[in-house]
């Protein structure tokens, strides 16, 4: 994560992770099923393309999951391409989901 997206906290919202960057929003979709959370869709507004800012939404929102002892459903592709790169998440991927193996 880009040093500056470092202390922008993630806003955990009913539906939604987002982090606020200069009035535009980087943001997941998720819905949460007990010790589960299934990541569904990753966006970040146009003003915030290029800037790091949906890797950095990405990075906070799977601390978050570990922190909370959840285990994560990776169904967002741009969250299944980042675990991939970045095998050492799988930790926290349920061995349950479909594309386990893939990872």
């Amino acid at each position: 994560m880009k040093p500056e997206f470092e202390n922008i906290p993630l806003v955990k919202a009913a539906t939604r992770f987002e982090i606020e960057i200069n009035g535009h929003f980087a943001l997941i979709d998720y819905r949460e099923m007990g010790d589960q959370i299934a990541l569904v869709h990753t966006e970040a507004e146009p003003e915030l393309a290029g800037t790091g800012a949906a890797i950095a939404v990405v990075e906070k929102t799977l601390t978050y999951i570990e922190e909370n002892g959840k285990k994560l459903l990776p169904f967002c592709p741009y969250v299944f391409a980042y675990i991939k790169k970045h095998p050492e998440w799988k930790r926290i991927v349920d061995e349950k989901f479909e594309g386990y193996d893939k990872l």
